[in-house]
């Protein structure tokens, strides 16, 4: 049975902040994957055929599994802002990749200017739990400002490999980042971010801890260990696909490192007190630079990464709570990444005090009914992955696209046509209205950057500056 429908923020302001008494004694650890641009069906659980994902097909069977979640955005930075502070990339004026795409002169508007860094002013998850004595750790990719802007700055006491760029220079030894240095050229990033993580958790013995890890994987450039690489092409050709063996091979270190993780916190006694959030930062990229062979299919589920379609922004989720929520459940609720901020600030029992734009699932974790609410969506740039600016909103069954160059309109019922085909803006002409002025009086309360039509714009170079990759490949040895 549904529960009235009410509005994201009546729900916010109805909850009491605290946790009921069901909950431990003992405030939950948490440990937060946010995996970089992992498609939604990317693991055994949602349904791949030939990723081999046991780990997190076990950790699945032991969570709630969210079929309809969402990124913020459907690219990285806006995303990572989101979830450090659960508001909408609208609200943080961060609503691209950092530093963004440079104007190119077949852009039909203007590049919006927007935050380089993730604001000091904005409460974060690490500093919303100190108060309350948990430690904490990002171990991984950060993206969200360099100088002034780590995550030292923003309330973490441990920051390993994380600064301003969005992508490590490759995934093998030597390493050179942030308190990650050395190794060998065997050596893989996603193993030695896993054993960081380790050693944190083992050295917050006795208090509450918040590790965040952001892996860089599966973000480019696409490699792995040749060999599992090889297990992938062998498995292919054995079952007649066509797929990325260097992508499924990165799918499985991803896998393993879950795997190694779980090890750690069961060894150390820590499993029953343990929160799991598993999730991605935007949709699967479907292509890399010009090469017409795709790294991931996100099917059914229309484009992928920079795109407001489905594939851009639908990602994979799983919370386990010991003890709280049932192992091997599923919810259809949509949901996304503001919430996760809300979810844990319950569960710990935080009171933040700035403005949410998430909810939290802890209701419902707990085996209750939530009601949809409206999620929206503002991406006013270019991506490199070919989306143009645009805005969404998802009321129900019903989504909505509204294209800024040009004020178009796409509409669509997910539950009849998952892969948005059926443009229904015309046929249903009185609920396309109602959601466009849904969607723009939710931009005028966030205060969103609109973009300016650009008057040197030349149709002729429409096509200059698109890559599959999240930014201008820089010289060598830039990254």
């Amino acid at each position: 049975m549904q529960t009235p429908k009410c509005s994201r923020r009546a729900f916010l302001a109805a909850l009491g902040g605290g946790v009921s008494s069901a909950q431990p004694r003992r405030k939950p650890n948490f440990i937060v994957v946010l995996v970089d641009d992992l498609g939604w069906r990317d693991w055994g659980c949602y349904g791949h055929t030939y990723h081999e994902t046991p780990h997190l097909d076990r950790l699945a069977s032991e969570s709630v599994k969210f079929t309809q979640a969402y990124a913020a955005c459907p690219v990285c930075s806006p995303t990572r802002a989101s979830l450090m502070t659960g508001r909408y990339p609208a609200r943080l004026h961060l609503t691209d990749w950092i530093p963004g795409r440079r104007q190119w002169p077949g852009s039909k508007l203007l590049t919006v200017p927007f935050e380089q860094q993730l604001p000091l002013a904005e409460t974060t998850l690490p500093e919303l739990l100190k108060p309350l004595g948990y430690r904490s750790a990002s171990v991984g990719k950060w993206h969200l400002g360099g100088a002034g802007f780590t995550p030292v700055d923003q309330g973490f006491d441990t920051n390993i490999g994380g600064d301003h760029r969005g992508s490590p220079p490759g995934y093998f030894g030597p390493f050179d980042m942030v308190n990650l240095k050395g190794g060998t050229k065997s050596d893989l990033l996603t193993d030695r971010l896993t054993e960081e993580a380790g050693q944190f958790i083992t050295g917050a013995a006795g208090h509450p801890f918040l590790l965040y890890l952001p892996h860089y994987t599966v973000h480019t450039p696409i490699q792995a260990p040749e060999a599992l690489i090889e297990k992938y092409r062998r498995k292919m050709a054995s079952l007649g696909v066509d797929g990325n063996p260097t992508y499924a091979a990165m799918v499985e270190t991803l896998d393993n490192s879950i795997g190694g993780l779980r090890e750690k916190v069961k060894a150390l006694g820590l499993e029953n007190d343990t929160v799991w959030i598993v999730t991605s930062d935007n949709g699967g990229l479907r292509y890399e630079g010009k090469s017409p062979k795709p790294v991931t299919d996100n099917a059914p589920a229309r484009n992928g990464k920079g795109h407001l379609y489905e594939g851009g922004i639908r990602v994979p989720l799983l919370i386990r709570w010991p003890g709280v929520a049932r192992g091997g459940s599923e919810s259809a609720l949509p949901v996304i990444t503001p919430d996760l901020f809300a979810t844990v600030a319950e569960m710990a029992g935080a009171r933040p005090r700035q403005t949410m734009d998430g909810r939290s699932l802890v209701a419902l974790l707990r085996g209750g009914k939530m009601a949809d609410g409206p999620l929206f969506w503002h991406y006013p740039h270019y991506s490199n992955q070919g989306g143009v600016p645009g805005g969404a909103i998802r009321d129900g069954e019903w989504k909505l696209i509204e294209f800024y160059e040009d004020g178009r309109m796409e509409l669509f019922h997910l539950k009849s046509d998952a892969g948005e085909r059926l443009n229904l803006a015309n046929k249903e002409a009185a609920k396309a209205r109602q959601m466009r002025a849904q969607l723009d009086a939710w931009r005028k309360s966030v205060n969103a950057t609109m973009p300016k039509a650009n008057p040197d714009y030349d149709p002729a170079k429409a096509d200059q500056g698109l890559t599959g990759a999240e930014q201008p490949t820089p010289p060598a040895g830039a990254r």
